[in-house]
């Protein structure tokens, strides 16, 4: 095979929009890269022929209809529009990403029908997914009605879930955060709608679980008494010992803070799901929703479905068990009347034992079907029969879309991501199916053809970006094992081919537009490399930061998408099952408000890298570098969906995260990963007085990239409570001001900044004031908290000082906005990093407490709190902000820590920009790096170090973290604490 090296350079390309009259189509040849192939096919409508000079341009003249498979089936697909105006059919359609809804009729499911035969039933959600197709739009022709197919729950009733009649919108509005604030009402009310996610029991279900007398022996006996262990019977938990918040000001803990433990019998506590997949912002769930609002505090969830885990049972069997009425999986907390019946934890239904699950191959025993993995562990993994398909497992195919203007070759990423993709071609989540394609763009799209007995490469450039089409489309996404050698000669050539360019136009939307063509018959990942505003075709956009609207202290303007296209196009590419993850590598505004909503409602990612340069900023060279290795190679689910089910009586109203919501409790993931993190707020229907235990299951049903169709499923089991103590005693601090920061990015675009701030504030003095006015033996003049939220204050002010939520002159609007879609989509643990970093003392590092992994030894510092009174001048401190850490080096420190961990002799001779510690043969550099490289292990993504001096113009960015110290408008720790006791008082 020839080399691409000797590659000529591009001419201008002819102008787009351009049209041959319909009498004589042009069909004008290809730009080449090497020698384009004779024997080429011709495509529909688009002929090929040599050139008669060396390069020359596509101007589509006749577009080519596109035919997508599905199944063994083809579907002629409606028309693509192009316009950036948002459609009317689009502003109707009433499609939900967090609080908006989807009313569309064609995304409700049929009715399904109970049966009395497991593998009957099957059948027939199989024939209601076929029969009833559920699309996201007009364009999408893939049959995927995953409502029917995972099945929804409680089918004998008429449902705004199950019901084909369109609900009407204002039936299902989800309430708006802070409900009633400013003024301090009830803040998280919400009063019962007419149409429920969760559907009343059905007629003759029995409701409770100790109407069924356990009479079969085993571990998941649940009765009343392993339920619920009230608090009010025994002494006070330390989670209930007040706390005086003005006057013991150092609260923050040494160590990190762990998850509430919920108050559960010992048996039930070691099956219950781990909190770092699935957890509660209250681990005593109040029995009414009259109590949850005596205690204004928010009731959700925090989920992250597909993390990575070390050991996950998997089980293949060829019944999937699960309750007749609600379809909950079968689980560690339902209850065994006999060896033939057990009933649902959920709604309560008696169901039948499968003649097959009396057998357990862990045990290689017959009739002991409690001690079957799927009922002994929290958290399973499923292999799916081809009753959970609605067509053959799609491959893993990978699009890249790369940015090819002046300004993204001019920063130098191309070369980065181009060396990323050859090292870890291999490692690609795949297999012999693997398909892999590239678009590269400026005032003009070009793709590749890569088909297999080329010489070399072809690049075909289509100018035409009023109405672009694919050239050839058979051979643009090719087998990755077919036509490796090809793929990597066209990386090797693609860093230098635009190394000459002048073309600063960028035509995103078109590409955007392409690549959706591209990826509609089989569904995939769209990776997208974006380095400025798109100026040209659909989806242009126009800068809209005013640097001088940056003093405004209160009123932030732009938090919303500028256009719709970009959110319409993920509503088609999630239709198709393919999501879209951008890299915004931008030195400049580039409006990610509108951009980022490509990722959003397709369940991407986002991913941004404010003054990308690759000499100028070597540092965000490197964590690109790095965060595409974990990105190319990380684990992969692609048609997913995943739906929350929870106890009769407990209904979800809202979602966040990136996904579109398909029904009222199923959100479609065209792509999930093990990275992306997802919000939930629920509220009490109807009372739950007739059990002590509620349980929340979530199953994520997704494609792996081998091809097999697999659900995990987490059940969270947790006790129901009678008094406010109780309720209070069971806060899940971390949790709750993750619900509420995801909250506050809803209320800020739909509202204001101001209001979602307010709002914030307001959340802290009404469950601080619902507290001590239940307490007859507090001082009402004196701040205390409940110990369980003695960080709230805390926690509250140190979101209000994020880049998401702060006021100032300091944000950028991009950054503000990554800000929130970080907050949106990131798991509870790396978002807590995030609102409030962790400080160390790094200069004294010793083996006392030091924790071993991996035979290596690494020191555990204690935790410092953030404000400047902790830092010494004789001093180094590290500080985990999660992407980045930071190490401040003092004045006065001493000259064998800076020799023995940083390599310089004294303070003086330290550079200004030190991004990476040098690996010395020292005991202080051993024990710096075991723990940094410790605290980067946990993380997916690698987070950029910054060593900053003193003296630094670079430590306004560290001091900017210290959230207990006053800042160019914001309060003090301190300070914030008399507002709320103010507020409290009034």
């Amino acid at each position: 095979m020839s080399a691409p090296a000797g590659i000529p350079p591009r001419p201008a390309a002819a102008p787009g929009g351009a049209r041959a009259p319909a009498a004589a189509p042009r069909a004008p040849p290809c730009q080449n890269v090497g020698v384009l192939d004779s024997s080429h096919p011709v495509s529909q409508n688009v002929q090929f022929t040599k050139p008669s000079v060396e390069t020359s341009v596509v101007s589509s003249a006749v577009t080519s209809s596109i035919r997508t498979p599905v199944g063994d089936h083809l579907t002629e697909p409606a028309s693509v529009p192009s316009n950036t105006q948002p459609s009317e059919s689009l502003l109707q359609e009433g499609m939900q990403y967090g609080g908006y809804i989807n009313n569309q009729a064609s995304s409700a499911p049929a009715p399904l029908s109970s049966s009395s035969d497991d593998e009957e039933e099957d059948e027939e959600d199989e024939e209601a997914a076929i029969d009833s197709s559920s699309t996201t739009s007009s364009a999408s022709p893939v049959i995927n009605n995953y409502d029917a197919l995972e099945g929804g729950g409680y089918p004998e009733t008429n449902s705004a879930a199950s019901s084909p009649v369109p609900t009407p919108q204002t039936s299902r509005m989800p309430k708006p955060f802070g409900y009633g604030y400013p003024t301090l009402q009830p803040g998280y009310q919400n009063a019962t709608p007419s149409t429920s996610a969760m559907q009343p029991s059905n007629p003759g279900h029995h409701s409770g679980f100790q109407q069924y007398p356990q009479q079969y022996p085993g571990v998941n006996q649940l009765s009343s008494t392993l339920g619920g262990l009230s608090l009010q019977h025994s002494q006070q938990p330390e989670s209930l010992r007040p706390v005086n918040l003005t006057q013991d000001r150092n609260i923050l803990p040494v160590s990190p803070v762990l998850a509430p433990v919920p108050n559960l019998n010992s048996d039930l506590r070691k099956l219950n799901c781990s909190p770092d997949s699935f957890r509660c912002t209250l681990t005593n769930i109040p029995q009414t929703q009259a109590l949850l609002n005596k205690a204004k505090l928010p009731l959700g969830l925090l989920l992250h479905p597909f993390r990575d885990l070390t050991q996950l049972p998997v089980i293949t069997s060829s019944t999937i068990v699960r309750c007749r009425s609600c379809r909950t999986y079968i689980n560690p907390f339902v209850s065994f009347i006999d060896q033939r019946r057990w009933k649902c934890n959920l709604c309560y239904r008696v169901n039948d034992v499968p003649e097959e699950f009396m057998y357990n191959p862990l045990t290689r025993s017959y009739g002991e079907p409690h001690k079957r993995p799927e009922v002994q562990n929290s958290t399973v993994e499923f292999i799916a029969s081809s009753d959970y398909m609605l067509r053959p497992p799609q491959p893993a195919v990978y699009l890249f879309v790369l940015d090819v203007s002046h300004n993204a070759v001019e920063a130098g990423y191309l070369t980065i991501v181009c060396q990323s993709l050859l090292e870890n071609l291999d490692k690609l989540p795949g297999d012999s199916r693997t398909r892999i394609g590239f678009i590269t763009f400026d005032s003009t799209v070009h793709f590749y053809n890569l088909q297999e007995g080329l010489s070399q490469p072809q690049m075909l450039i289509v100018s035409d970006i009023d109405d672009v089409f694919l050239p050839t489309p058979d051979s643009l996404l090719v087998n990755l094992h077919e036509s490796k050698e090809l793929i990597k000669d066209l990386l090797s050539a693609l860093p230098n081919m635009f190394i000459n360019t002048r073309e600063t136009h960028s035509a995103l939307g078109p590409a955007l537009q392409a690549a959706f063509k591209l990826m509609s018959p089989t569904g995939g990942r769209i990776s997208v490399f974006q380095s400025q505003l798109p100026s040209l075709g659909a989806g242009l956009l126009h800068s809209r930061e005013d640097p001088n609207q940056r003093s405004s202290t209160k009123v932030v303007q732009h938090l919303g998408p500028a256009t719709d296209f970009y959110k319409k196009l993920a509503l088609d590419c999630s239709g198709q099952q393919t999501a879209v993850d951008l890299f915004l590598l931008s030195s400049q505004y580039s409006d990610l408000a509108s951009l980022a909503c490509m990722s959003k409602y397709s369940a991407g990612c986002i991913y941004y890298y404010p003054s990308f340069h690759h000499s100028h900023n070597p540092a965000q060279a490197e964590k690109l570098q790095k965060d595409l290795k974990r990105y190319l190679t990380r684990k992969i689910g692609f048609e997913a969906v995943m739906r929350i089910r929870c106890t009769k009586g407990l209904s979800i109203h809202t979602f966040h995260g990136n996904f579109f919501v398909r029904s009222t409790d199923l959100l479609s993931l065209a792509n999930v990963n093990p990275d992306a993190g997802f919000a939930v707020q629920m509220s009490i229907e109807e009372s739950l007085t007739d059990t002590s235990l509620v349980c929340f299951q979530t199953a994520l049903l997704y494609t792996s990239s081998k091809g097999e169709r697999r659900i995990r499923v987490h059940t969270l089991c947790l006790p129901v409570v009678t008094s406010l103590a109780d309720v209070y005693a069971g806060a899940d601090v971390q949790a709750a001001v993750c619900l509420l920061a995801n909250m506050a990015v809803d209320r800020s675009v739909s509202s204001s900044l101001s209001d979602a701030r307010d709002a914030l504030v307001n959340a802290v003095v009404d469950s601080l004031s619902a507290y001590i006015s239940t307490a007859s033996n507090l001082q009402q003049s004196t701040l205390i908290a409940p110990n369980s939220l003695r960080l709230f204050p805390l926690y509250v002010l140190a979101l209000l000082k994020q880049k998401a939520f702060r006021t100032g002159t300091s944000t950028r609007l991009d950054d503000r906005i990554y800000a929130m879609c970080q907050i949106k989509s990131q798991p509870l643990v790396h978002l807590m990093k995030m609102i409030h970093p962790n400080l160390y003392r790094i200069d004294r590092l010793t083996n006392e407490g030091a924790i071993h992994v991996n035979d290596r030894v690494v020191p555990q510092p204690p935790l410092q709190k953030l404000s400047a009174e902790k830092l010494t001048r004789e001093g180094a401190f590290l500080m985990d902000c999660g992407s980045i850490f930071y190490i401040w080096i003092g004045k006065s420190c001493d000259n064998s820590f800076i020799k023995d961990v940083l390599g310089y002799p004294n303070y003086a001779s330290v550079p200004q920009k030190l991004t990476q510690l040098p690996e010395l043969d020292t005991l202080s550099s051993e024990r710096a790096r075991s723990f940094i490289t410790w605290l980067r292990d946990s993380r997916p993504l690698n987070p950029v170090l910054q060593v900053i001096k003193d003296e630094s113009p670079a430590k306004t960015d560290f001091f900017q973290h210290l959230v207990e110290d006053r800042t160019e408008a914001a309060f003090s720790y301190y300070e914030f604490l008399l507002h709320i006791q103010q507020q409290i008082c009034k």
